[in-house]
């Protein structure tokens, strides 16, 4: 089995679009019982969220703060995990949660060595 990326986008800059307290907790367990669901096959191989601050380096050594998100959708974490090929990867990424919220997306991308032996 190859490992997959898991990206999770969606608006974290809109104040309207960040969900009330009880909302997130409704969300949170969706995505505890999701990720729970793909560690039962054995296929979970780890993952997190991602804050909205940090730095970016850039050639020459010029390092800034950010990554500022200038669009409604960000990175907010990702998970990896094992499938045979990008149709199961697909097939599992279809079921995150966070896909019921208007605008959000998920990316799947396939990981590979860079002496390109994955």
């Amino acid at each position: 089995m190859d490992e997959y990326l898991i990206l999770m986008r969606l608006d974290l800059i809109t104040k309207e679009a960040q969900p009330s307290p009880e909302q997130m907790q409704i969300y949170m367990k969706m995505y505890q019982d999701w990720v729970g669901g793909i560690a039962a096959q054995n296929k979970f191989v780890g993952g997190t969220g991602l804050s909205t601050e940090g730095k970016v380096i850039k050639s020459g050594q010029i390092i800034t703060d950010g990554p500022f998100a200038e669009t409604k959708e960000s990175i907010a974490g990702f998970i990896t995990i094992k499938a045979k090929n990008f149709e199961e990867a697909a097939t599992i990424a279809k079921e995150c949660p966070i896909l019921r919220g208007e605008g959000n997306s998920v990316e799947v991308r396939k990981i590979v060595g860079t002496d390109n032996t994955r």
